[in-house]
């Protein structure tokens, strides 16, 4: 990483408390500044590698579905359980990660982690291959939001942009290099090789962040609130689950109704609401929805599961563009789009320097503007649009999103006390799995149904899908829209030290 993480010292130390001399100050001691140095550098790399592996079954579906002979719509669970796994874990650690040291979190997010990964690696059946991915997706839920908090408690305001854009180079990269890496490792063997090179590298990771890592701050004890984990659970991942089934449309057949399920979602969300509102009068919410009474957190909080919404939307769009309307194979559609995701990473360490100078209302507007722009360009997209036309346009959409994410994710949780810094990362979190199957199902379902009306009239199948996928943009960039008018509200965050 660059300077703020990777200027670590090269002597092995002791774990040991990182106390700051108050919060959101600078540390002046040398040798705090190169602890807080090898924590961060710890937490980044491991969260590179467990997000790596969120999209590195991409490519390998087919040939799961050979394999264990399932179908489709069965295999398709490889991914759906992630998600639905990272939406019920992450609103618990707000309180868990008050509750416990760095070292003993992060212990446990990379046990989970490499638990899986063996599991996986060996499974001998599709249902044993589904439960380690979900065991991986437990260890992901834990490490993401681990890494943010400890971010915003060790680094002084002055310098997050920067250190945040090295984070954004981590978590853009990463899953842009999943398909790629997939798609190579499918060419050399069997699926099982992509958690057998997984686990020795995770292994290692994790070995060094035994040494290196340190506890960060204090411990807070807490109990939970068992009701409020279950509204929790039921709330997330009901909604997920129903989001993620009505993008699926008519391609699978559901025992429960997903408009049932999406609704009973938001019920049970609605009554995890009113239960946190309850328990914040005592002090032990699960989820400390006192985050939403800071404006500039909310702005933050709308505006990233818009773009977030209208990303996941082009993410699904455009491989299934690639494949099945340009002929494209899975290894190639991976390596046309990694530019963008590279693009994306790369810009994360500058954009996060601008945002220092100059604050995030600069970044995030143009930001957004060439967000709708390229979206709009996608919707002229046809099945005689040249790749290099795709190629350029989605290196344009990643690099306003690097102009978006690092300063959203900055400037909305900077305006957060302290005590708020890991309820402030799991909303953010949690939201985002929603956003990501709320996106993925209007934009499917809205491609589905024109592709349908096509070849109702007559088109060819890649005519009607090559139509049905400019609809599916179109809906993105319209989501884009309601990005362009957040981040007018955006503005520079003031630090709170407390409430």
């Amino acid at each position: 990483m660059t300077e703020c993480i990777a200027e670590t010292a090269t002597q092995p130390q002791q774990p040991a408390l990182v106390r700051l001399p108050a919060p959101g100050q600078l540390l002046d001691e040398r040798d705090s500044a190169t602890r807080t140095a090898s924590v961060l550098r710890v937490l980044v790399v491991s969260t590179f590698v467990v997000i790596l592996n969120e999209t590195i079954m991409v490519n390998a579906i087919p040939r799961l579905m050979r394999d264990f002979a399932v179908p489709a719509t069965s295999a398709q669970w490889l991914s759906t359980a992630f998600m639905l796994t990272m939406a019920v874990v992450i609103p618990t650690t707000g309180w868990f990660l008050q509750r416990v040291p760095t070292r003993a979190a992060y212990g446990l997010a990379m046990g989970l982690f490499l638990t899986g990964t063996g599991l996986a690696a060996i499974a001998p059946s599709f249902a044993v291959l589904l439960g380690a991915r979900v065991v991986q997706a437990s260890g992901t839920a834990v490490m993401m939001p681990l890494l943010m908090t400890t971010l915003m408690t060790v680094v002084a305001p002055q310098d997050r942009g920067r250190v945040m854009g090295n984070v954004t180079l981590v978590m853009s990269v990463a899953p842009a290099l999943g398909p790629a890496v997939s798609g190579v490792l499918l060419q050399l063997g069997s699926w099982r090789l992509i958690f057998v090179v997984v686990l020795p590298v995770a292994g290692l990771v994790a070995a060094f962040g035994a040494r290196e890592l340190m506890d960060v701050a204090e411990p807070t004890p807490s109990r939970i609130d068992l009701v409020s984990v279950a509204l929790s659970a039921v709330g997330f991942g009901a909604l997920v689950y129903g989001l993620s089934g009505l993008g699926e449309g008519s391609r699978v057949a559901h025992a429960v109704s997903p408009w049932l399920v999406t609704v009973a979602g938001l019920v049970a969300l609605v009554a995890f609401t009113l239960r946190q509102v309850s328990l914040q009068r005592g002090g032990a919410p699960l989820l400390d929805l006192r985050t939403l009474t800071f404006k500039p957190f909310t702005v933050s909080l709308a505006l990233m599961c818009l773009a977030f919404m209208a990303m996941m939307g082009a993410m699904i769009l455009l491989p299934l563009y690639l494949q099945d309307v340009l002929g494209l194979s899975t290894l190639h559609t991976g390596l046309l789009l990694m530019p963008g995701g590279l693009a994306m990473g790369l810009l994360g360490p500058v954009v996060g320097r601008a945002y220092d100078r100059v604050g995030p209302a600069r970044l995030v507007v143009p930001g957004a503007v060439a967000l709708a722009a390229s979206l709009a360009l996608f919707t002229r997209v046809t099945p005689q649009s040249s790749t290099w036309l795709v190629l350029a346009d989605h290196v344009v959409l990643m690099v306003a999103l690097a102009a978006i994410f690092t300063p959203v994710f900055t400037s909305g949780l900077s305006v957060l006390p302290p005590q708020l810094y890991a309820h402030g990362s799991a909303l953010l979190g949690s939201l985002q799995q929603v956003a990501a199957a709320a996106g993925t199902a209007i934009v499917v379902g809205v491609m589905a149904a024109r592709a349908a009306s096509a070849a109702a009239h007559g088109s060819g199948a890649v005519e009607a899908l090559g139509s049905g996928v400019s609809w599916g943009f179109g809906v993105s960039a319209l989501l884009s829209v309601g990005v362009v008018l957040a981040a007018l509200a955006v503005r520079t965050p003031k630090v709170t030290a407390e409430r």
